[in-house]
């Protein structure tokens, strides 16, 4: 069968990475002082963090059903079924909104929505994934179930520099964004059961942001992966606008984790969708299970 894989913005691939992956991506839609703007359509990444330093209101949204139809029926043409691997449901309702969309009867039997429970590289990884067991031979609906059952097995961890951004998103309360703006506290995120985003540690500095990175990738891979050397596990880091970061990272985790199963760290950007909650300096590192 031919078949085609595509996702939406939260991956972090960006429209030029799609053409060379192969894989397609609707873009998330923003509206920003009350004018639509869609994530490397009409606005790009230098563009958005100059709007977010200038306190523009930003809204964001799931793609449009819209959009992601047209996608589809494109991609039908050529195609004999396609796997969509949307944004987490713990983060946006792009997943049950595609799910939907897929049982509808000109698409039953031809489009496949797992949920991976994936957000940036992770969801990255799935993607490619679904890519790596269609070539390998697997009908779509074993695709989708192959990243339905391996949708837990991956930990991503997010240091954010200000509580500025979470405060205005309402993640956390103005007293809370005070006390700790006020403390100098720098949270380290998580994503935990469900695909959902949560408080992992509270650290006062960079560097100690990094360390409690590390420390809790070791972590899950002891207790959640069971890969104590991470030799079954790739190993990714995410940034919002600060790529000499994120590739200076990339090399410490390069050497805290040297038997890890990729040789070379993937460093890509998070999506708008979720930098416009984190913030400038914003860095992360994941896991991926290989399945």
């Amino acid at each position: 069968m031919r078949i085609a894989v595509s996702t939406d913005s939260g991956s972090g691939i960006s429209q030029k990475e799609s053409r060379e992956l192969g894989i397609s991506v609707v873009p998330m839609p923003f509206r920003i002082d009350g004018k639509e703007y869609f994530e490397d359509i009409n606005l790009s990444r230098e563009e958005f963090f100059e709007k977010l330093k200038k306190d523009c209101e930003i809204a964001t949204s799931q793609p449009s059903p819209e959009d992601v139809m047209k996608l589809w029926d494109a991609l039908l043409q050529e195609n004999d079924a396609v796997v969509h691997v949307p944004l987490t449901s713990g983060l946006s309702g792009a997943a049950q909104t595609a799910l939907m969309l897929s049982e509808e009867e000109k698409y039953a039997g031809r489009v496949f929505v797992p949920d991976s429970r994936g957000v940036s590289v992770t969801q990255r990884q799935h993607c490619l994934f679904a890519k790596r067991l269609s070539a390998e031979g697997k009908a779509p609906e074993e695709i989708r179930d192959i990243l339905n059952q391996n949708a837990e097995r991956n930990s991503i961890f997010i240091a954010v520099d200000s509580l500025k951004y979470l405060k205005r998103g309402g993640r956390i309360t103005p007293m809370a964004a005070a006390i700790g703006t006020l403390l100098h506290i720098k949270p380290v995120l998580t994503i935990v059961r469900g695909g959902k985003l949560d408080s992992y540690t509270k650290v006062r500095t960079q560097k100690m942001a990094k360390e409690a990175i590390i420390s809790g990738l070791w972590e899950d891979l002891r207790k959640k992966h069971g890969d104590p050397d991470g030799s079954h596990c790739y190993l990714a880091v995410a940034y919002t606008d600060n790529p000499e970061q994120a590739e200076q990272f990339a090399s410490e985790l390069s050497e805290s984790f040297p038997k890890r199963l990729n040789p070379k760290i993937v460093v890509e950007p998070l999506s708008l969708l979720i930098s416009c909650h984190i913030g400038q300096n914003g860095l992360g590192a994941a896991l991926i299970e290989e399945l």
